[in-house]
Parts: structure tokens; sequence; C-alpha cells
């Protein structure tokens, strides 16, 4: 008969032991205490909610990513959270209500139907940071800062960037009229680069060959700031709407080269991720040992119209565990201080001074044979002359 292993995990989730909690725990502590010197305050969203708040504005970005069980006292769909932004906009549109640029940040657990490539945890320790209020370069730039302060931090290096704007592809399906069906065939066939697909589409399609000319250019709009020169050669017939995307995507890159110096950026005027709930700029950040993104983020305005209050967004998100594997950060080991197990109350009060004090101090259980070092210490509280004394 088999025995069943009660101790096995499902796959793709994780749990984490003491000393890899502990540097979760000062990471955690750090990158919060920087957001807060930029002015982003600490929220808390609830682990489940009803299943329309999670996927507001996502659409099906999220749908197959999110546990769905029904709530025994409503009798409606709940869901467990998958991403925390849309519960950010919820508190900033339906709970703050404040007419003034607002910054929230977050970090928690979110959980996953399925990794989002293989091996990856399904249930990421999820951080970021979010501006609402302001529709302009400046809040891209602020935001990407931060990210960028958030790899700094954690001694994560050789960061490059891949900037996009949705916009572009938005307003040129918009200009040729593309139905919903094919808007989302072609929207498929940009993320894969399938240029040969594209063609073959765009041939079917009643379309003059200016407009087939510019869709099919496309994927070819990737590289350094030289595409910019070549995306208004290409996309010189298109709406306004369209070359506004261009330049808004050029002068976020200039203010941010601008405050933050040399980075690597790659820009991809095809670049679509998060296409159905994205409103402008997307971006996301790489390293070389990585073939995925470590960082992703972007614009979405209107996200929180359903709340009741449509405002300009703006952020970033990334995985705190994904961050710890990169990270070369060390943090300093806290001190362990072992005591005997004695009821004489001036080591009772020593003890309680210590702990005070935010020193660890480990308290012998009678019959207990373990010594100091067995238990992790590396310091013991030994009576000298009559007064208890940390020694090595």
């Amino acid at each position: 008969m088999t025995t069943k292993q009660h101790w096995i995990l499902p796959e793709g989730i994780d749990e984490i032991l003491p000393e890899q909690a502990a540097r979760f725990e000062s990471m955690r502590r750090l990158l919060l205490d920087i957001y807060a010197t930029w002015g982003y305050e600490l929220v808390i969203p609830p682990t489940i909610d009803f299943i329309e708040s999670l996927l507001t504005g996502t659409g099906h970005d999220l749908d197959l990513q999110t546990f769905k069980l029904v709530d025994q006292l409503s009798g409606r769909t709940l869901g467990l959270r998958a991403d925390m932004t849309p519960q950010v906009a919820r508190i900033d549109a339906h709970q703050l209500q404040r007419d003034v640029p607002t910054r929230l940040c977050y970090i928690g657990t979110v959980l996953h139907t399925l990794p989002e490539s293989i091996g990856d945890s399904r249930s990421p320790l999820q951080v970021g940071a979010e501006l609402y209020g302001h529709a302009g370069v400046e809040s891209e730039v602020e935001v990407i800062g931060l990210m960028l302060q958030t790899f700094s931090a954690l001694d994560i290096n050789d960061i490059y960037l891949d900037i996009g704007n949705v916009d572009i592809y938005r307003g040129l399906a918009k200009q040729a009229g593309l139905s919903k069906e094919v808007e989302s065939q072609l929207f498929d066939m940009l993320q894969r680069k399938a240029i040969p697909e594209i063609n073959t589409l765009l041939d079917t399609l009643d379309l003059d060959d200016g407009m087939k000319t510019m869709l099919s250019g496309l994927p070819s709009l990737n590289g350094g700031k030289e595409i910019f020169v070549k995306a208004r050669m290409l996309l010189a017939d298109a709406d306004a709407a369209v070359i506004d995307a261009i330049d808004y995507l050029e002068k976020t890159a200039e203010l941010m080269w601008q405050r933050y110096g040399d980075i690597k950026v790659h820009f991809d005027l095809s670049e679509l991720q998060g296409y159905h709930y994205k409103t402008g700029v997307v971006f996301a950040a790489f390293v070389p040992q990585l073939g995925q993104a470590i960082a992703r983020g972007g614009r979405y305005d209107d996200i929180g119209k359903v709340f009741g209050r449509a405002r300009a967004a703006t952020g970033f998100s990334t995985d705190l565990k994904v961050l710890n594997q990169l990270s070369k950060k060390r943090f300093d080991v806290t001190e362990k201080i072992f005591a005997p197990s004695d009821d004489d109350q001036s080591l009772r009060e020593k003890i309680a001074e210590l702990r005070a004090q935010g020193q660890i101090v480990i308290e012998q259980l009678p019959g207990q044979e373990t010594d100091a070092s067995a238990m992790g210490c590396n310091k013991s509280l030994c009576l000298i002359d009559g007064l208890w004394v940390v020694k090595n």
C-alpha cells in the first residue's frame, strides 16, 4: 500500500525556510523604505476578492491565471489575486478619492494557475509601485527610475530596458478599420514577429498599399534611438494619434536618459505586452543571464473607471523571488545570544534588557543538552563576578 507523502507541495508552489525568509524580509524592508522616500505609501490589498474586481481592465490577460471559487456567503465567484494592480487601482479610485497625484506601493504573494514559463513559481512575491493622477512623461520616467533604484539597491547590474508604446499599433488598427477579430490575429502575429503570416493576413484585407506597408513594417521598428527617424518615415501617413504616440515615447526616453544617465535601451514599436489594458508606454527590464523580463510596467489610464473614478495611472511590478536569485546584496547577519536555563532574577532582567535593544536571545530549555553553537548562536550569557555578561 502506497504511503502518501504529505510533505510534498503542489508543483510551482514553494515554502520559504528561516534563513531565506530572513533575507526576504530584509529585502522587503529595504525596498519599502526606499519607496517611502519617494513618497509611495504602502497598501495591503486582500488575498481573495470578487472576480470582477480582480479582472477589471486586465481582460483575458489574467483570467486564465486566476484561481476561482464560489463564496459560500454571497454565492458570487471569488478569485485568488494573480496581480495586485487592479486592487490598488480600486484603492486609489474608490477608497482614497484624492484629487492630487497619489503614489502607492505594495508587496505580497499572488497565485497563478499556471507558471508563466517552465520552472517559474506559481506563487510569486509581487512587489510594485503605482502613480495615479498624472498623465505625462514625467510619471513614466519617475516609475522607471524607482524600478531602476530597486535593482540598484539589491546589487542587480547589467540592466537593459525594452520600451514601446501600444498606442502606435492601436492607432494604426483604428485607422485601418480592423475588426476586433483581425486586430487580435494581427496582434498575436506581431508578438511572434511572424512576418510571413502578417503579410499573408494583410493580403486578405481590403486595405490600400500604404496601410499594408505601415502595418507590415511594425516588426522592423526595433533597435536603438535611430528607430524614431525610421518610424516617422515608415508611418508618415499615419493618423495624428500614431505620430503623437511616437513623440511621447521619444520624449520619455530623452527625459529618462537626462535623469538617470546612459541606460541601455532597446526600443520595440511592436511590443504590445498588456495590450488589452495598457494605454501608452510599456516597458520591461532584462538581465543577460535570464531570457525573460525581471520586471514589467507601463501606463494603464482609466483602469479605475469601473470603480467610479477614472484616473491616469502608470506603474511597475516585479517578483521578489526572482530578484533574490539575481541579487548580490549582502545583509548583516544578526547575532544570536544563548542564555542558560536559570531562573536567576538578574539573568531575567539582562535578557529583557538585551531584547529591548533589539538583540536576539535564545533561552536554553530545561533538560536541553545542546550548546550555543548548536542553536545557531555565536555568543553566550555568562555569569562573571556576579554579573551576567555577553561573551563570544
